[in-house]
């Protein structure tokens, strides 16, 4: 039998990067401080999350100055979004196969 798990996305098993993926698909961009307030997370923990979508090429970094203080936004790369709907379409297969 097929493992019917085994197009997950391991990055995108985490409910809070699941959730700025998602953010950011509908979102476009957002901020450091948009994404907190929506998903309800400690800095360190969305810190700590965005790191490793960065690192995986899932999202990029802009930043900017916006009144004297620094202003991170985040988007989704090409591989990102291809990521993202990659791990919808393998939960919609599990989702059937069950």
């Amino acid at each position: 039998m097929k493992n019917i798990i085994e197009n997950l996305d391991k990055v995108l098993e985490s409910r809070i990067r699941l959730g700025v993926m998602s953010i950011l698909v509908v979102s476009d961009t957002a901020d450091f401080n948009t994404l907190k307030q929506m998903l309800n997370v400690t800095d360190g923990n969305l810190a700590s999350h965005i790191s490793a979508l960065e690192k995986n090429k899932y999202i990029k970094i802009k930043k900017k100055i916006i009144a004297k203080k620094t202003n991170t936004a985040y988007s989704l790369t090409e591989s990102g979004k291809k990521a993202f709907t990659n791990h919808l379409n393998a939960l919609e297969q599990l989702i059937k196969n069950i």
